[in-house]
């Protein structure tokens, strides 16, 4: 069978959740690993907290890097088949990147610090947002953002499903759109409790940090093929896998269009690798012949591993 990967990105933190995956020495170590590349212990904030540290961006996204290589590294020491293919949503695209011998993950994690940081840094507190639209299909939700904007960045970040797309930028620009996306038909429009209008084009200062950075970062050639998020094609050439970095900050994660090409390329079967249980919701709602799987704890696991080996 034909199966892939894909890695959760930030908002799939919860305190205390790698617990559900046993004490397993191989998890513990990869926590060790990137604590080390940090200078911080991380284990003992996913263990203990506090929560609100936990949410923290530039905590939260090597955070959610180290929890799903340590899920992928179980993965591996439960002698589980390699995935045809590759995706992460977001920041996640970076724990694809990992587990495809693209990125080392002991750079892989400061890596993402600084992409947290440099996010958290592009816009100040308060003058960007992020809002969820339920139940109204992308290509209305953004027309409805290019009316609303007046002049601000409003515009639709995240493809997730065909019924859910995330828009961001200008606080005002973005409530005005999300009222009338709610007045135009939307089941629901939610504003998001984010730090900042993330892959939106106020991003494009971080996206000029992580250039900057990148340049400095050894690029292999992927041994898996990986799906970006923002071409949504697996690059091969170092240079493209870094470019495509850069531009992923400021621009928006196609999840639906991803979905669709990993149904075309045969692919039965995706398998969230990491906490949460997101991305597996999604997959069903983004292609009707995909079937998905959360391995958000160790019986996820073993249910994914009973499932590929038949």
């Amino acid at each position: 069978m034909k199966f892939a990967f894909v890695f959760p990105g930030q908002g799939s933190q919860s305190l205390g959740m790698m617990a559900a995956y046993g004490d397993s020495p191989i998890i513990r170590a990869t926590f060790d690993e990137a604590s080390a590349a940090l200078g911080r212990d991380l284990w003992q904030l996913v263990a203990e907290g506090p929560a609100e540290a936990l949410s923290q961006t530039v905590n939260t996204q090597p955070l959610m890097l180290t929890a799903g290589i340590a899920v992928w590294r179980l993965w591996q020491e439960m002698n589980g088949p390699l995935p045809i293919m590759l995706a992460g949503h977001s920041l996640g695209e970076y724990s694809a990147l990992v587990a495809a011998g693209v990125l080392e993950f002991s750079e892989a994690v400061p890596l993402v610090e600084l992409r947290a940081q440099a996010m958290q840094e592009a816009v100040p507190a308060g003058v960007g947002a992020m809002a969820a639209i339920l139940g109204m299909d992308a290509v209305t939700v953004q027309a409805i953002c290019a009316e609303n904007a007046q002049g601000q960045a409003v515009q639709a970040v995240n493809f997730n499903s065909p019924e859910q797309t995330v828009i961001a930028g200008h606080a005002a620009a973005v409530q005005r759109a999300a009222d009338a996306c709610k007045a135009g038909g939307a089941k629901r429009a939610v504003m998001l409790p984010v730090s900042a209008p993330f892959h939106s084009s106020l991003m494009q200062p971080a996206a000029e940090k992580l250039k900057a950075r990148l340049a400095t970062v050894a690029i292999a050639r992927p041994r898996i093929p990986v799906l970006n998020n923002v071409d949504v094609n697996c690059a091969e050439n170092p240079e493209d896998i870094r470019a495509a970095l850069v531009r992923q900050a400021a621009a928006p994660v196609r999840w639906v269009e991803i979905m669709r090409a990993m149904q075309a390329a045969g692919i039965t079967h995706v398998f969230e690798c990491g906490p949460g249980k997101v991305l597996a919701g999604l997959v069903k709602r983004c292609a009707d012949n995909l079937t998905g799987g959360a391995m958000h704890d160790r019986a996820g696991v073993e249910a994914a591993l009973l499932i590929v080996k038949g």
